[in-house]
């Protein structure tokens, strides 16, 4: 569910299949050399405060510089904005750029919790056309390309195909930026429609688990693009719905993320919203 149309700067030409395919080859082998530099980074971890339930690690820094580094090498003029790096503010309205975060979940990553990711998206005209999350502890790729379904490690996943919120189990993704009250009443409200809910610490992979048929649906009353540019091609391409999301003001400062089975996004939409 994400129609909305490309302002008077879109690029009015649809990428190659040639171009989008090795777009994501690309991606998919930078994922995973960057999970092996995470990996590695962590067994010298240090932190520094970013807020209270937000750190930075010099892996995180590592990570983004390499992805950087590697798009300059591989396609030369490519604008990439990252969490740690930014470049979003400058960027014109429906831009083509490579969209990244670098390890999603850090505070899991900086606690040896196994729940984190490398998130690689590319966007055209403003919205993602490709799409890589790597887990690299339990070893899991998942890769979208607009029009060409999703997948975890090769092989097709879809989303389920549950159509209410009785019975379904919701991943409710929290912000500091919003007062933790808000978090409670929709999780309440959930719990009153007859849903359950987690929380664990990664949108990316939590959409992820959405495309894949894990849990019903993904929600956060604010996230940011670097979180789920990747995560929410995933879903779509799964069969999925998502709110649209990707639109200038949504890249720039976050916003609100609904994405669940079809059949049930409109219940999950309304119930975050009221």
């Amino acid at each position: 569910m994400n129609n909305h149309a490309p302002g008077k700067n879109a690029v009015s030409q649809r990428p190659s299949e040639s171009d989008l395919l090795s777009r994501l080859q690309f991606a998919e082998a930078l994922a995973r050399t960057c999970g092996e530099l995470a990996i590695r980074e962590s067994a010298q971890l240090s932190i520094s405060a970013k807020g209270v339930h937000d750190v930075l690690t010099q892996a995180d820094l590592a990570v983004e510089r390499h992805i950087r580094d590697a798009v300059a090498s591989a396609y030369p003029g490519d604008k990439v904005v990252g969490e740690e790096m930014g470049g979003q503010s400058d960027l014109p309205d429906y831009a083509d750029f490579w969209l990244v975060d670098p390890i999603d979940g850090t505070a899991n990553y900086a606690a040896d919790i196994p729940r984190w990711c490398i998130s690689i998206a590319y966007l055209r005209a403003g919205k993602p056309v490709i799409g890589v999350l790597f887990d690299p502890v339990i070893n899991r790729m998942y890769t979208a390309a607009e029009g060409h379904g999703a997948h975890q490690d090769g092989k097709p996943i879809k989303a389920r195909a549950t159509k209410s919120l009785q019975g379904a189990t919701v991943e409710l993704g929290w912000s500091p930026r919003l007062k933790f009250d808000a978090y409670l009443k929709n999780a309440n409200a959930l719990m009153q429609a007859g849903g359950a809910f987690v929380r664990r610490g990664s949108g990316a992979l939590g959409l992820a688990d959405v495309a894949a048929g894990r849990v019903d649906g993904y929600a956060e009353l604010h996230i940011n693009a670097w979180d789920c540019a990747a995560g929410v091609l995933l879903v779509n391409e799964a069969g999925g719905s998502c709110n649209d999301f990707f639109t200038p003001e949504g890249v720039r400062n976050g916003g609100l993320l609904v994405a669940s089975t079809a059949g049930m996004y409109v219940s999950l939409l309304g119930l975050m919203t009221k």
